[in-house]
């Protein structure tokens, strides 16, 4: 499938001819000594200037034909046939050596997660330095000013101070603008962007897909943006191409996938992102008030100890929240706003410095034994944000569900089993996934698992944080259902914490949206969103993906 369409103002001739052709791919993984074909012919083109999204879910094959296009496939990877363009260079059948000339040099790549892709033992100057030298870009001096140059650039304050710093003293939108400085080094023709945003804040997101789509106008790159989230596509690409199982199932002009998908699977992703960027979530019966609610918070102060004589760094600064029964209460804002600080503060991971917290009849900060806490951390349980990293990946499902019950000796080894299968039948799943191993089950069935380990002791409270952020928007609608219903049927307090108040919106009754430690704006979730009190709320309200009447595909920063 070639796309000939030219974007709105778009010179003809050489802008006509796609910068990057990729024809009839086909690519296979060996496991277990099989090899089974993964991406079947997939087939589109990028012309200089354009955006491309490359749309679908995790195993929809979109990241793997990304980097079947810059030559990095995994070990057990292979590129069957098909063909693969760069201008006038054909790159199937390149050398290694030849792959790493062109990798940089004329593809850059922003990869997804900024925490995990630089060497934290190298400065930040030295990571963009070495792109530059591995291309034998220039002098030394010349380099040192270049990289001075690019972080100036993407945006980042005192590229001096930057430079000397490591990637553990910068934040994730920080970490991923030296990403995207060292995609650009070289000023490459085409930029691969796989998920760039999706480890971070919404507003973050937004201000790091202006600068990408900045650079874009500005050195008239083509960009390949691989991504999950049709939200997100929809406002900044010109042209879509919707993936699923390894194959092309629907690909256009943005404007007419987003008016007239031609697919079911097109239709289901657009009415998911839709419901996540909901202009304003329904407003939710008033709950019935109770003697003693699972949650109170009043004045809670939080602070650590700087070391070396200096002032503590007050990390929760004030916070007061009351959360009724059977309801849930979000807790939103940017990474540094002290939501995780909060919540710690609130399961007893640390005694507050001040302040009064209650929770499901406990007095967190008077308990004083090992008993005591423990069973705080059985009336309030924990859902953690990533589902690839919170189960043991060496046991069974049944022996990860059955540990609670264990601890807590909750059940003989009879009614553990009962209850394992019960459970998993409460968050639908089969009975069979009991005895298989987390590798073999996909990130929204690993999340599943985790709800069900937090619910096999009856808690009263459940704190999610972030429980959804590393999901796909389709997955997350599951879950999220899932939540409500279990809430519906067990009548079970939650504490959801979040950056997204497009999930927000779906899911809660109550909000507090916190800032630098404080919380700015309170109350009910549907008056929030429909009557914001600050510029931040608005900001952040704002940066939902999706959120905008029409896509906005060529703009800059």
């Amino acid at each position: 499938m070639t796309i000939t369409e030219t974007r709105p103002g778009a010179d003809t001739g050489a802008a006509d001819r796609p910068v990057l052709d990729v024809r009839d791919l086909v690519v296979s993984y060996e496991s277990r000594h099989r090899r089974t074909e993964v991406v079947h012919g997939v087939s589109f083109t990028i012309k200089p200037g354009e955006v491309v999204a490359l749309v679908g879910e995790s195993g929809s094959g979109k990241s793997t034909t990304a980097q079947a296009i810059i030559g990095l496939l995994a070990e057990n990877g292979r590129l069957e046939a098909g063909g693969i363009t760069l201008g006038e260079t054909e790159l199937t059948g390149l050398t290694d050596k030849a792959m790493r000339d062109i990798r940089g040099r004329r593809i850059g790549l922003v990869p997804q997660d900024p925490n995990n892709s630089l060497n934290p033992v190298k400065t930040i100057g030295e990571s963009l330095a070495e792109v530059l030298r591995v291309h034998r870009w220039g002098s030394k001096p010349a380099i040192r000013q270049r990289v001075l140059e690019l972080l100036e650039h993407v945006g980042l304050d005192d590229p001096e101070l930057r430079a000397g710093q490591y990637p553990h003293e910068l934040s994730g939108g920080m970490k991923q603008r030296v990403l995207i400085a060292s995609a650009i080094a070289l000023d490459p023709e085409v930029i691969i962007a796989d998920e760039p945003t999706s480890a971070l804040d919404v507003t973050v997101q937004r201000r790091i897909l202006d600068l990408i789509d900045g650079l874009r106008v500005e050195h008239n790159s083509a960009v390949l943006l691989v991504t999950h989230d049709l939200g997100v596509a929809r406002e900044r690409a010109d042209r879509i191409v919707v993936m699923r199982h390894g194959r092309i199932v629907e690909a256009g002009r943005t404007t007419e996938v987003i008016a007239n998908p031609r697919e079911e699977y097109t239709a289901t992703l657009l009415a998911e992102a839709a419901a996540v960027a909901a202009e304003v979530p329904p407003p939710r019966p008033v709950p019935k008030p109770t003697a003693e609610p699972p949650i109170r918070v009043s004045s809670l102060v939080q602070e650590f100890d700087t070391g070396r004589g200096r002032a503590p760094f007050r990390a929760v600064d004030q916070v007061s929240m009351t959360v009724a029964e059977g309801t849930t209460h979000a807790i939103v804002g940017e990474s540094g706003s002290g939501k995780t600080s909060t919540v710690r503060a609130l399961l007893g991971f640390h005694r507050p410095t001040s302040g009064l917290v209650k929770i499901a009849g406990l007095d967190v900060g008077a308990l004083k034994t090992r008993k005591q806490v423990r069973e705080l951390r059985r009336r309030a349980q924990l859902v953690l944000q990533n589902p690839y990293s919170s189960l043991d990946p060496r046991q069974r499902i049944a022996d990860i569900l059955a540990e609670p019950l264990l601890n807590y000796r909750l059940a003989d080894r009879a009614g553990r089993r009962t209850l394992v299968t019960e459970y998993l039948d409460r968050v639908a799943l089969p009975a069979d996934t009991a005895q298989k191993l987390p590798r073999e089950l996909s990130g929204g069935q690993r999340q599943r698992v985790a709800i069900a380990r937090a619910l096999i002791v009856q808690p009263r409270v459940v704190v999610l944080d972030e429980p959804v952020s590393a999901l796909d928007v389709t997955v997350q609608a599951q879950i999220l259902r899932l939540l409500t219903e279990l809430q519906d049927e067990l009548g079970l307090t939650y504490l959801f914490i979040s950056h997204d108040l497009g999930v927000v919106g779906r899911i809660s009754d109550t909000v507090s949206v916190m800032r630098r430690g404080r919380v700015v704006e309170a109350g009910w979730t549907h008056e929030v969103f429909t009557h914001p009190s600050t510029d931040y709320t608005r900001e952040l309200l704002a940066a939902i993906p999706g959120r905008s009447t029409a896509p906005a595909t060529t703009q800059g920063a």
